[in-house]
């Protein structure tokens, strides 16, 4: 996969960035740098060693109590993950 930025922690966030930014560019978001594939996933990867996206990690995550629902019921979709990096 070559060098990652150095905010990017872990393969497996930039794997998690680089598809976000993939799904951006297949819904015609504007590309940071001349294509080089005609991959959408390839050129994400290629933005992100390059550091051209802007990500941050999100909100801290809520305390354990407020997390679980106080009332008993179970959260559902993302929420349920925590903090995430977000593409901009």
């Amino acid at each position: 996969m070559g060098r990652f930025p150095e905010k990017v922690d872990s393969k497996f966030r930039f794997v998690l960035l680089a598809a976000r930014r993939a799904e951006q560019l297949i819904r015609g978001a504007q590309e940071r740098m001349p294509r080089e594939s005609p991959k959408f996933a390839r050129h994400a990867m290629s933005e992100m060693q390059r550091d051209l996206i802007e990500w941050d990690f999100g909100e801290a995550p809520e305390s354990s109590a407020a997390a679980s629902g106080e009332d008993g019921g179970s959260q559902s979709g993302d929420d349920a993950f925590g903090p995430r990096g977000t593409v901009h």
